[in-house]
């Protein structure tokens, strides 16, 4: 897409009430006219600047877009403070403390909120994607919110299959959306199964999923400001995502 097909847009910091209290996000749109919401969970890491970046950039392609601090019941952004170069372990308590509660009562509020802003289209569906600890809450928004939800994206998700039976993709299987997974090639290395079972899972519920294994890049390879960045695998990913929205 060259520069001059990018939509203008306008964004903003937005404050959004839920069940458990006030959530910090980001929120930006097409500066005219009404476009599909997209809801946006970020890693570890949390909301930033580098997703600051990508939820605009998102944006300037035509979607009202999202992103949220999944953390904002213990913290308020930045939840960390070196950005992606902060110790993963200082952050294990935050993530630690979401579950498949707080997944759900999250996507609703953040669908509702979505719902009620005037750049969102309300005849179209909306697009939820997640990276890293991100992928299973984009699966899970599948479900809390089936009758919105028309796309998921995972990007180097953890945790996407367990052997519970609230596991993330037997809720998303249970949709009508379709999925893009995209799996960094050392998570596959060390799950190898995990891609067999996603395919099978989503073919015996008749979903359109495409799933693969990103030769060479490794997990967390999608945002710009992490360690592992790979700009030519993070740019295949993204057109595979436009290509997701576009039809979905």
């Amino acid at each position: 897409m060259c520069s001059s097909d990018l939509a203008p847009v306008t964004d903003g910091d937005v404050t959004i009430t839920t069940p458990d209290g006030t959530c910090d996000a980001y929120f930006v749109h097409p500066a005219s006219g009404t476009a599909p919401g997209v809801l946006i969970w970020p890693d570890i890491f949390g909301l930033r600047p580098a997703f600051r970046q990508m939820g605009k950039r998102l944006a300037e392609s035509g979607y009202a877009v999202l992103v949220v601090n999944p953390f904002y019941r213990t913290k308020k952004a930045p939840t960390a403070d070196q950005g992606a170069a902060t110790p993963i372990p200082s952050l294990m308590p935050l993530a630690q403390g979401l579950n498949e509660t707080t997944h759900m009562t999250d996507a609703k509020a953040f669908i509702a909120w979505l719902d009620r802003q005037a750049p969102v289209a309300k005849n179209r569906k909306i697009g939820t994607q997640g990276y890293c600890m991100g992928g299973p809450i984009a699966f899970r928004t599948s479900a809390a919110v089936s009758d919105r939800v028309g796309a998921v994206a995972s990007f180097h998700g953890g945790g996407l299959v367990t052997d519970q039976a609230n596991s993330p993709h037997l809720q998303a299987s249970k949709t009508k959306a379709q999925f893009l997974i995209c799996v960094a090639s050392n998570d596959d290395q060390r799950a190898p199964t995990e891609k067999d079972v996603l395919k099978k899972t989503f073919a015996d519920a008749k979903l359109s999923a495409e799933i693969e294994v990103y030769a060479n890049a490794a997990h967390g390879w999608c945002p710009p400001d992490s360690g592992v960045y790979n700009e030519p695998q993070a740019e295949k990913a993204w057109a595979r995502l436009l290509a997701l929205y576009s039809k979905a």
